[in-house]
């Protein structure tokens, strides 16, 4: 149907897509975040802090220490043994939110330990539990995490002192309640922050809310937490703008980039660039010391069966390896940053493109259409692309791209199916009254056919049978005979103008009206008149000859060809129309056919075709007058 290929509907496509987009579903999102994936898998940050060690308690750390979880003398001896390297922070990946069950005096004995951390906890054995908190205390550089939870509880006052600047809470990932480390153990450290990555559709990790919200209170997490006892800082600061969180600050003039609901985007680096130890490793001394030494240790669980494994653009990773690209991407300042704006600047310009192409394509040919789209696409495409690698932007092509296509697609369609429709009407128009290679031409250019009109030289020329009463009569009761005879008459005249390059305007009952040089240039269009007349004349001999053998009536003809500026194009109303002509110089082509009779010649030529032409092939007859016209016509007729 027509409607479905008309400007319209490409605007209520763009208008439909650029709504899709404006929802921002889980699949318009995976399809962004699958974008940006493919970016850090093909140029990850390469850029290292060599602050950052991992420690991860393996699967043959619980085959030589014990079953997991350990009692928690030995998670002591294991921070005494990292603390005595004298690290900047330790991290601990690991939940303590339950008193140890599992530790007792006894088991010391048979632990491997250092003199002076034998000594240091012999001094405080009052229970395993008070032992850690007495190292966590005197250590002071230790971050623990929280945990969320569905249920509502443990509605806790936040270690950190939070400053809002407008409201921020509507913005924050929201959690009915929090698993904390025990109280002491919380009393004795630096920080305290929730370890929680960003939901997300697919379930790859790409992001950490830097805050997050429980009931009306705002909970740091530990990426923050460590950035802020580096900067000795004892307050975080959110400032809130109309579309969401703008900024989150650690100092006056320091913070870390979020988007609107305060995450942040972590920039992986290859997972393998981190220093990893075992807690064997630090059990029995088997590390460097510049491997501990003012460096941030993240410790945590790598072992088959406890370990929290989370899919991300490189494969799974256990969250002590999360951490540790979340905490990098601050240390080294390479960030990934989406503006919280970035949404409304993408929609706007997907919008502009859509009005670009619905106003360029439909006037574009389709040779120049297709590298109109390699141009946007590559555009937008490289665009993205150099926004992430070298400014650290991320901006999402892929649905440009896949708006772009499609719009594109629809408006070309339309552009074929126009085309083709008009084909179609040259070719209805034109077939019977053009030589079929012509036709051709006006299709493969339809600009050739200026619809509407536009002036133009052209011979013009009427022919009509005379005496057609006398031979209607013989007919009277036979209508069927008459147009049978007038068709096979009218068919060779036909044949001859085509055939000549002419152009069949219409046909009056006996009467041919047809031109040259419209639509198609005709070169010397005066001259294949004037030959087309004469053939007619010949032709008709044969013609009558047949007549006469069957027993039908002879014919004669008139002819009247005139040459003249006329209006050539398509005439009629808006319901219907034909390309035709008109002008004077038409007026007097039919007035010289009408005038033969009286000349008492076939063919009436007006002084106006002959001229140019080679006059020894034209009798010149008198001047004469007709109707509508002051001054007398030169007129000529063909030589025999």
């Amino acid at each position: 149907m027509k409607i479905f290929t008309s400007i319209w509907m490409v605007v209520i496509l763009a208008i439909i897509l650029l709504g899709v987009r404006v929802h921002n579903n889980d699949y318009v999102k995976t399809l962004r975040y699958k974008t940006w994936d493919y970016f850090q898998t093909q140029y990850p940050r390469e850029t290292l802090s060599n602050l950052v060690t991992i420690i991860d308690i393996t699967e043959q750390d619980i085959k030589k220490y014990g079953q997991w979880p350990w009692p928690r003398h030995l998670i002591a001896m294991l921070h005494a043994q990292i603390s005595g390297s004298k690290p900047a922070l330790i991290n601990y990946n690991i939940l303590f939110s339950e008193p140890d069950r599992m530790g007792g005096v006894q088991y010391l004995k048979t632990i491997p330990m250092t003199k002076e951390t034998r000594e240091l906890l012999h001094n405080k054995l009052l229970d395993t539990d008070k032992v850690f908190y007495t190292l966590l205390k005197n250590t002071k550089n230790t971050i623990l995490m929280m945990s969320v939870k569905n249920e509502y509880d443990n509605i806790l006052p936040s270690t950190t002192n939070i400053i809002q600047k407008g409201n921020a809470l509507p913005w924050l990932w929201n959690y009915s309640g929090l698993v904390p480390p025990l109280s002491q153990f919380a009393a004795a450290v630096e920080g305290i922050g929730v370890n929680v990555t960003a939901p997300e559709p697919d379930s790859v990790v790409r992001k950490f809310p830097i805050l997050i919200r429980v009931k009306d209170k705002i909970y740091p997490s530990m990426i923050i937490e460590n950035i802020r006892v580096i900067n000795q800082s004892r307050a975080i600061k959110i400032i809130t703008e109309q579309h969401g969180i703008d900024q989150v600050l650690i100092a006056k003039d320091s913070g870390i980039p979020v988007n609107h609901n305060a995450e942040m985007y972590i920039h992986y680096t290859n997972p393998n660039n981190y220093i990893h130890l075992s807690a064997d490793d630090i059990f029995t001394k088997n590390f460097s010391a510049d491997q501990i030494k003012n460096r941030i240790i993240i410790i945590g669980l790598d072992a088959a069966g406890v370990s929290n494994l989370k899919d991300t653009p490189f494969g799974l990773m256990t969250d002590q390896v999360l951490s540790a690209q979340a905490l990098d991407t601050v240390l080294t300042g390479k960030y990934l940053i989406r503006v919280p704006q970035a949404d409304t600047y993408e929609i706007a310009f997907i919008g502009f493109l859509g009005l670009l192409l619905v106003f360029l394509i439909p006037r574009t040919s389709v040779f120049l259409s297709v590298p109109l789209l390699f141009f946007i696409l590559s555009s937008i495409s490289y665009a993205s692309y150099y926004a992430y690698v070298y400014k650290g932007w991320l901006i999402d092509p892929s649905f440009a791209i896949i708006f772009v296509f499609l719009v594109w697609s629809h408006s070309v369609y339309n552009n074929f199916a126009r085309e083709n429709r008009l084909k179609l009407q040259i070719k209805k128009q034109f077939e019977h009254y053009l030589a079929p290679d012509m036709v051709k031409k006006l299709q493969k250019n339809p600009e050739l056919l200026k619809l509407g009109g536009e002036r133009k030289n052209l011979t013009i020329m009427f022919s009509d049978i005379r005496g057609f009463t006398p031979i209607s009569e013989k007919y009277k009761n036979d209508p069927e005979g008459l147009t049978r005879l007038i068709n096979r008459f009218l068919t060779r005249m036909t044949d001859i103008i085509i055939k000549n390059g002419g152009t069949i305007d219409k046909f009056m009952g006996d009467c041919i009206m047809a031109f040259w040089n419209a639509p198609l240039t005709t070169v010397n269009h005066q001259a294949k008149a004037v030959a087309t007349a004469k053939q007619m004349t010949l032709s008709l001999i044969k013609l009558n000859n047949k007549f006469k053998a069957e027993g039908l009536p002879s014919i004669k003809i008139g002819i009247g060809i005139n040459t003249g500026e006329v209006l050539v194009g398509n005439m009629g109303s808006d319901q219907r129309f034909d390309y035709s002509i008109l002008g004077d110089a038409v007026n007097l082509a039919s007035r010289l056919e009408s005038s033969s009779k009286e000349v008492g010649k076939t063919i009436i030529i007006s002084e106006n075709t002959v001229r140019g032409l080679d006059k020894t092939k034209f009798k010149r007859l008198p001047k004469i007058y007709v109707k509508g016209k002051s001054k007398s016509i030169g007129i000529y007729t063909l030589r025999k």
